[in-house]
């Protein structure tokens, strides 16, 4: 994999991150904190974990080498504005670490402690993708269940931004 593709994800990252957070203003509050039986409950839980893992765990662990302490389902932000202002400001960070990487690095290796407090070791390139992908399977489960609450959901799918750029 090289330095492009992973350009193209943060891009995409901050565009379908963006999409979505518009569309969460139209939530009420009942709805945006509503159990609706996804693995972290509700859109607010889900929000939370990819705050948490996206943004604590992961970055830390690519950016600076450490692997923090945290609780996949811990709530680190309670204010639903605060936390989708938290959310959308996370995604440039992914995208100027990208900025600053090269090829050796990508195709090292990364070293880490994963939550369970076991030593990692994975391939870098394959592993950052993980963390895009991770990000995509979190906001298509908070579409659904937008749709599925009567909200009309964001289009997510990375041709819509390419169209958009295109001016299609």
């Amino acid at each position: 994999m090289d330095i492009q593709t992973f350009q193209l994800f943060a891009r995409y990252h901050i565009w379908a991150t963006h999409q979505l957070c518009i569309s969460l203003t139209n939530l009420s509050d009942e709805d945006f904190q509503k159990n609706c039986g996804l693995f972290f409950h509700s859109i607010f839980g889900t929000l939370n974990h990819l705050l948490v893992a996206e943004q604590h765990i992961w970055f830390s662990r690519f950016k600076y080498g450490i692997s923090p302490k945290l609780h996949l389902d811990q709530i680190l932000e309670n204010d639903r504005h605060r936390l989708i202002k938290r959310i959308k400001k996370g995604c440039y960070a992914w995208q100027e670490f990208i900025h600053d990487l090269n090829q050796t690095t990508l195709d090292s290796d990364i070293h880490y402690t994963n939550t369970r407090g076991q030593n990692m070791t994975l391939p870098f390139a394959a592993t950052l993708l993980h963390v895009f992908n991770h990000a995509t399977h979190h906001r298509g489960q908070i579409t659904a269940v937008m749709t599925n609450l009567g909200y009309q959901s964001p289009e997510l799918d990375m041709l819509f931004m390419l169209m958009e750029d295109q001016k299609i």
